[in-house]
């Protein structure tokens, strides 16, 4: 079996990873990968994972069997929508389903038309009505641009000066292009916060293992908000008295209101979460796996995780007994200094020679040597019975792992072990 995977970061060199273990995959292909993916897939770095023309000429010319669409872009594109169309079964929502990702605006106007519990919320259309709303809205106040922006869209907004700032970046400076032409701004919800990736077949939902992810750059969440610099699962926060709330309140609710607009989604569906003093309410959703998230959550996934994809696309998803064990994992990402703003690349990396739970995320491969090609460079995953274990051992791995210009927050996970102690 021929399978296809869109996406070339450490999500998708986890889901690689995790694909691989099935006896009946004889081949990979990665579009466009990364030169540590190179190791586990055949990649085609010619292709772009937006690249939709580019993506059906080569699924047309390969035979591939199944496809994975994996990151938000091509998703919100229709990617999947043009692989079905010339006959190959995907994993992953059609665009009109994955617009609940693609717009923040149609995602909080879902939760509100059925009730599923969420923060307070404008939305605004021009810059001039935005303006004069901070000057009265209670701080502090957030601001989303409505489209995709690399994880990056959300401001928290400390100050009226912050919060005007950011919508004249977004609104104004164009800082996210046609994604920040409209914004919602919206009530600062408090509490822990907990990431819920979840397979669906648009009937039968069923959630992962919680993680926690670790935003900020510098230690103690302090710095700019990135894509992720760490990640631990299970989450302390997300107890089986939340987890029943939430299959209840938000994600039977959430499913059901997709199939009610026609837009039945089907894939994986990513809950971020804050249990509030109120309850847990749905900070965004995701139209995909969550990166870095699925590099905690698939390591403990015991079942055969393409058995699960095709059974997401065929609508059968009540018929697999999805397994997770009974353990924690760690995940810190190792990124370039500076990042998420300026950073150097092209460095040489040193890696061990077993790489598994090695997530690669931006990397090239030249002469058999890996060089460093992104602000998130690596993410470094490790498994064991307890927390405290798993990130041990993810740091004393981070130590066999060298490249100029490395940095890493030291703290991943220290949130979790405070919540457990």
């Amino acid at each position: 079996m021929k399978v296809m995977v869109v996406g070339g970061g450490g999500r998708e060199h986890a889901i690689i990873s995790k694909i691989k273990e099935n006896p009946d995959v004889e081949e990979i292909y990665a579009l466009p990968g990364n030169g540590g993916i190179a190791a586990d897939a055949t990649c085609v770095p010619e292709i772009g994972a937006t690249d939709l023309d580019g993506i059906v000429k080569f699924a047309k010319e390969n035979p591939v069997d199944f496809a994975v669409v994996a990151p938000d872009d091509p998703l919100v594109l229709g990617c999947v929508d043009r692989l079905e169309e010339i006959g190959i079964p995907c994993f992953g929502p059609e665009a009109k389903a994955a617009i609940i990702e693609g717009s923040k605006i149609f995602s909080k106007n879902l939760m509100k038309k059925y009730g599923i519990p969420t923060a307070a919320y404008e939305v605004f259309e021009n810059a001039d009505d935005a303006l004069e709303y901070i000057k009265t809205a209670p701080l502090p106040t957030v601001i989303k641009a409505d489209g995709l922006a690399l994880g990056k869209g959300v401001i928290i907004a400390e100050t009226r000066e912050q919060a005007e700032e950011a919508v004249k970046s977004m609104m104004i400076g164009g800082k996210f292009g046609k994604s920040g032409a409209r914004v919602v701004i919206e009530e600062f919800l408090t509490g822990p916060e907990v990431s819920v990736l979840s397979f669906t077949d648009g009937k039968t939902v069923v959630p992962m293992i919680s993680s926690m992810d670790h935003k900020r750059a510098k230690d103690g969440d302090k710095g700019l908000n990135t894509g992720g610099m760490g990640t631990i699962a299970p989450n302390p926060y997300y107890t089986p008295e939340v987890a029943d709330e939430c299959m209840e309140k938000i994600f039977l609710p959430t499913i059901r209101a997709m199939n009610q607009e026609g837009r039945t989604f089907k894939g994986c569906l990513y809950f971020g979460l804050m249990i509030t003093p109120d309850g847990p309410k749905v900070i965004e959703y995701n139209c995909r796996f969550g990166d870095p998230e699925a590099q905690v959550v698939l390591p403990l996934l015991k079942t055969d995780l393409l058995t699960i994809m095709q059974a997401v696309r065929n609508e059968t998803l009540s018929e697999v007994n999805v397994e997770f064990a009974d353990e924690s994992a760690c995940c810190v990402i190792m990124a370039s200094d500076g990042y998420p703003v300026k950073y150097e690349k092209h460095y040489a990396m040193t890696l061990p020679e077993d790489r598994t739970g090695i997530f690669i995320a931006g990397a090239t491969l030249e002469d058999g040597t890996l060089y460093t090609n992104g602000g998130r460079v690596l993410g470094v995953t490790r498994t064991a019975d307890t927390l405290p274990e798993a990130i041990d051992k993810a740091y004393e791995a981070v130590k066999t792992i060298h490249f100029d210009n490395e940095y890493y927050r030291k703290d991943i996970g220290h949130r979790a072990l405070e919540a457990l102690n």
